[in-house]
Formats: structure tokens, sequence, C-alpha cells
């Protein structure tokens, strides 16, 4: 996935937004909270790093082309980076993407949550 297909395909999430930030790299949130980064790679490829679940990340980690999110990872937190092309699938990266999404989210408050259209209104 090129970095504007990762740019469309993240504006489709529900309550998101854009900054360009960290030397150029395109940042997703949802409520103020990254989900998702495009940039931060040594190599021609915009390396993509995503949240994911602790037990994706122990199995993530060890893929050849995915590797522990720079900056990230190294402050303890689970998020992946695929630093190489082609080694995820669109439709497998895509999926990651919303599962980060659905992870940051999940981490905002209730009330957030319903101001963003996240949760039905009570």
């Amino acid at each position: 996935m090129d970095r504007d297909r990762f740019n469309q395909f993240c504006s489709g999430l529900v309550a998101t937004s854009h900054v360009v930030q960290w030397g150029g790299a395109d940042v997703w949130k949802v409520g103020s909270k990254v989900f998702a980064v495009a940039g931060w790679s040594d190599s021609d490829h915009a390396g993509i790093s995503f949240k994911v679940t602790p037990l994706s990340f122990e199995i993530l980690k060890e893929q050849d082309g995915l590797r522990p999110a720079p900056y990230l990872a190294s402050r303890g937190m689970t998020w992946i980076q695929s630093f190489e092309p082609g080694v995820l699938t669109d439709d497998d990266l895509q999926a990651y993407l919303e599962r980060s999404h659905a992870i940051i989210a999940s981490g905002l408050s209730k009330k957030k949550q319903r101001e963003l259209g996240l949760l039905p209104e009570t």
C-alpha cells in the first residue's frame, strides 16, 4: 500500500483526523490519539505503523518485513511497522489499520466515543 492509498483509507474511518508531523510523517488520529503513522522508515518504502494487541505484537514482530515500530514500541507500546513493500496484502494491512483504530477508540472515554459517533447516543 502506498502513502496515498494509506491516507485515503484512513480518512474513511470514523472520526479520524490527519496531521503531518515528526519529520513529514502522515499521522492519523481518532479522538486526538494516534492510531496509524506512515513514515519513519530507513528504506525507500514508507513504513506504516499501527497499534496491535499484545498477542499480535508477539507474532508479527518475528515476521520478515515487520518489526516493532520505532519510537513507539521502544516505549513499551504494542506497535508494529511494516517496512517492506508487499509484506502484508492491502486487505491485511487495512484490517490491521481498522483494528488499530478500534483499539485506540476503545481507550477513549465513553463520553468522547459518543461525541465522535463511535457509540450510539444513550
